[in-house]
């Protein structure tokens, strides 16, 4: 074996080890932070990344894109949305080990999220319909509650994720979603084919459309554009369903607000079929509305606009 080869497995070896090793102390913190309360985990995760996130490279990113976006804002109006941001962000990852309890409520009956008799309305109908239904969201509040809630709840659903880079911490991470977010389907060059299939059996796919895309088609966002994954503008070409908007509000006392919109109506070109960039023109402008309502709780820190 020649000393490149030796390096080279070497470092893969090490690389395995380290994976291994980050898997585990992933799901060991993931279990310890199940076994404390989630309300207190929440708000000490929450004050911890206020503190730290500011010190991170991401923040600057943050700030230029809040510049960017809201011209009239100045400097301490888009620090406190930016800590609001990291605020956020730190709850997130403590509440990933505690999903279920937070759709489920607790042993003494309190419920966390709640819900306005039109989203409830609109939820049933599409439970209860037989027909499929593309589903969009974006990364505001804890963007994981959907999925369980829509989960939860009975919805015959099949959710597009990106795994994480590292495939032990992917693990475990898809070890508490397992089970709570009906069926899962990892992006990949097949991905479309099986969201596809599962649209002409009648069920519903959802996926988050709020990040860059380097593949992407061009949209307006916030003024600014940006590239977008046009996939599912594709499916309602394919498979001709109604189109819906899903979010979760973080309110105060480390409660939710649950939300479906009505059907967005795709644009369409001179034939009358599905035109794939004027809706996702339409579906980006429901995700901007949504983020200009609750700036500090949309992902700031992403590069969304390269």
């Amino acid at each position: 074996m020649t000393w490149k080869k030796y390096r080279r497995l070497l470092s893969d070896r090490v690389k395995r080890t380290a994976n291994a090793v980050a898997g585990w102390l992933v799901a060991l913190l993931l279990a310890g932070i199940r076994r404390c309360d989630r309300v207190a985990v929440s708000n000490i995760a929450g004050a911890f990344m206020r503190t730290v996130g500011p010190w991170l490279p991401e923040h600057r990113t943050g700030c230029d894109n809040l510049r960017a976006a809201f011209p009239d804002k100045g400097d301490a109006e888009i620090e406190i949305i930016l800590r609001g941001v990291w605020d956020n962000l730190g709850r997130v990852a403590a509440e990933i080990a505690h999903l279920d309890h937070i759709c489920s409520g607790d042993p003494y009956k309190r419920t966390f999220i709640d819900y306005t008799p039109e989203s409830i309305a609109r939820f049933i109908a599409l439970k209860n319909d037989g027909k499929p239904a593309l589903v969009f969201a974006a990364h505001l509040a804890n963007w994981e509650l959907p999925a369980v809630i829509a989960g939860s709840d009975g919805l015959d659903s099949v959710v597009l994720y990106r795994r994480p880079n590292l495939g032990a911490i992917a693990d475990a991470v898809m070890a508490l979603r397992k089970g709570l977010m009906g069926e899962l389907v990892a992006s990949s060059m097949g991905a479309p084919v099986a969201l596809a299939r599962a649209l002409e059996q009648g069920r519903h796919v959802a996926m988050l459309v709020d990040q860059h895309y380097t593949r992407g088609i061009d949209v307006t966002f916030f003024g600014r554009t940006c590239k977008v994954n046009p996939l599912i503008a594709m499916l309602a070409r394919e498979v001709e369903c109604p189109i819906h908007g899903t979010r979760v509000i973080r309110l105060p006392g480390n409660r939710f607000r649950g939300e479906i919109s009505e059907e967005v109506k795709p644009a369409r070109d001179a034939q009358g079929r599905i035109d794939v960039q004027g809706t996702m023109q339409a579906i980006t402008d429901v995700v901007e509305a949504w983020v200009r309502e609750r700036p500090e709780q949309w992902l700031w820190v992403h590069r969304r606009w390269r």
